[in-house]
């Protein structure tokens, strides 16, 4: 290699190695980064005589520190910028919501930069939805396999921190042996064949010059960091999904509640034109549309009991159980009250917030660390070992002095020429973490959109209620006159036909529009991150064991960090 592609090999990998001192130096002295045993080389050929003993004490105090402490090539990571927006309308959000004199038609108040709570579904005041809520967090098979799945990936980082210190290894072998005649004898005593005994200890250490065992340290832990955002994000998925399906069945209630409702008057008026028919003031076209009437209404039921009954499947499965252990806790918009001030954070508090912004950014992180995992590949890896023990043909005078020996060896090893596979390698790395780049501004802009998203619905929704509620008081009105005037015989019964349609789509859309007003404070709490920064304790852990399906708390045995945490270089 020429003194000129030296240093543009230096300066292209002292480019990628922001967070190395000595490659610096490296850099700054002329001399070369991959073998820094070469100084002594490069100096004389292009330095004068002083020159080169100056070179060559800093190049020998180069070297011990680098395989002493050493560098970390690649780039340091830097944390992305935050978003550059300050609102989530391009209008000024409005401070309140509309209100009307339904239930759940009180106005909601926007409360900008308060903290979320941990537990926002106590919000709603239901006994039932905090008890299922805290049944689901403790049974959920999707929960705890995330939790199993981070403590794996704590474990992966575990591993990878032991490299960080030499292997030592034991071995025993005894051994019958016969040599070949050409090469006896192999004993000085010319004994053939023999019995030979070998205890040895064996010590090996790979000097982390590059900072390669680091980089990978770093990349794990950010992989880790990710499963725990992933954790907390499955977490407020669940909480979220448990209040969304008990708003979904408090509805599916109250449409049956309201289509029955409907029913039966519907059978009280056919039963007063039945009379009417006898007595000669009503005819049989007329019972025969209200016959009609009641059987369309009745037709209505048998969809919303199913969705009624899928429903409660699904909440069985939230909270971990069979759909024939269904939870006994049932709902009803009576029972669920709306939360009268909610909290609206800043978009740059709200990366920090939600679960799936902080697992993306984990990913970029860990796509940063890869960047110098594959850059030290490239260079020259140092290892020494070392052995020594006991080698004898007799097993009871093993551990003598004679027997022993011992070996001493160093190993520096340069990948000269792979087709560039390291190169490509290196390469891909880029490519991944400015993808992960790419993914991260998605997800932020995807976080951002469902604030937005769940603070509009909260308004419109708010109107649609009030303007329901204004359809179903007058829709109502028009019902009771037209019934008053059909058992007084002065009404036709095809007003009486519009009227029950009408009021009975009225009913029905308050009903709709008081969840929808439900499910959209619990959209907007989701959106937010859930609080999950204001919780004391981490979710509950259970290991399942397989055969009895029978769950048990977890040990601090199976969450063992290993004797290597709370010791130096180990410590957070």
């Amino acid at each position: 290699m020429s003194t000129a592609n030296q240093r543009q090999f230096v300066d292209n990998v002292s480019g990628q190695a922001s967070s190395c001192d000595q490659v610096q130096s490296a850099k700054a002295l002329g001399a070369i980064k991959v073998k820094f045993f070469q100084f002594e080389y490069v100096s004389v050929l292009h330095m004068p005589n002083r020159s080169v003993r100056k070179l060559n004490a800093r190049a020998g105090a180069l070297g011990a520190a680098m395989l002493l402490a050493g560098c970390a090539v690649g780039p340091d990571f830097l944390h992305p910028a935050a978003p550059e927006v300050t609102g989530y309308t391009k209008e000024p959000l409005r401070t309140r919501t509309s209100s009307t004199d339904a239930p759940d038609g009180r106005s909601q108040r926007f409360v900008p930069g308060r903290d979320v709570p941990q537990e926002w579904w106590a919000l709603f005041r239901s006994p039932a939805l905090n008890a299922l809520i805290k049944r689901s967090l403790e049974n959920n098979s999707n929960l705890q396999s995330a939790i199993a799945t981070l403590r794996a990936a704590n474990q992966a980082v575990y591993a990878q921190e032991g490299h960080f210190l030499p292997l030592v290894q034991a071995n025993f072998m005894p051994t019958r042996q016969l040599t070949a005649g050409p090469i006896s004898p192999v004993l000085g005593s010319a004994a053939n064949p023999f019995n030979l005994y070998t205890a040895q200890v064996a010590v090996s250490y790979t000097f982390d010059v590059w900072g390669l065992n680091r980089r990978t340290v770093e990349e794990l832990q950010a992989l880790a960091d990710n499963q725990r955002f992933q954790v907390e994000a499955a977490y407020l998925t669940l909480a979220a999904n448990v209040t969304v399906a008990a708003i979904n069945e408090a509805s599916l209630r109250g449409q049956i509640e309201a289509t029955n409702e409907l029913i039966s008057i519907n059978t009280k008026m056919l039963d007063i034109l039945r009379r009417q028919l006898d007595t000669g003031y009503a005819k049989r076209n007329d019972v025969a549309l209200q016959e009609a009437a009641l059987a369309q209404v009745k037709a209505t039921l048998p969809p919303l009991r199913k969705a009624l009954q899928l429903q409660r499947d699904a909440l069985s499965a939230l909270i971990g159980v069979y759909p024939s252990q269904e939870p006994r806790e049932t709902f009803k918009l009576a029972d669920l009250h709306l939360p009268a001030d909610l909290p609206v954070s800043l978009p740059s508090q709200l990366i920090e917030q939600r679960p799936d912004v902080r697992a993306a950014h984990e990913q970029l992180h860990a796509a940063s660390a890869a960047v110098g995992v594959a850059t030290a590949n490239i260079l020259p890896n140092l290892t020494i070992g070392a052995n020594a023990g006991y080698q004898a043909t007799a097993l009871p005078s093993l551990l003598s002095a004679p027997n022993l020996f011992w070996q001493l060896a160093g190993d520096a090893t340069q990948t000269v020429f792979d087709g560039g596979t390291l190169l490509h390698e290196l390469q891909g790395a880029k490519d991944t973490y400015h993808a992960a780049a790419w993914s991260y501004r998605g997800t932020v802009i995807g976080a951002v959109q469902n604030v937005a998203d769940a603070l509009r619905a909260l308004q419109n929704d708010a109107d649609a209620l009030k303007a329901a509620r204004d359809f179903e008081r007058a829709s109502k009105i028009s019902f009771d006159l037209a019934r008053q005037q059909m058992q007084t015989g002065y009404a036709n019964v095809l007003i009486l036909l519009t009227a029950q349609q009408t009021y009975l789509q009225a009913v029905i859309q308050v009903v709709q529009a008081r969840a929808a007003r439900l499910t959209d404070t619990a959209a907007l709490f989701q959106a937010l991150g859930g609080g999950w920064w204001n919780r004391p304790a981490p979710p509950a852990e259970k290991i399942l064991n397989v055969g009895t399906g029978q769950a048990q708390p977890v040990t601090e045995k199976d969450k063992d960090e290993g004797f290597l945490r709370g010791l130096w270089p180990f410590t957070d």
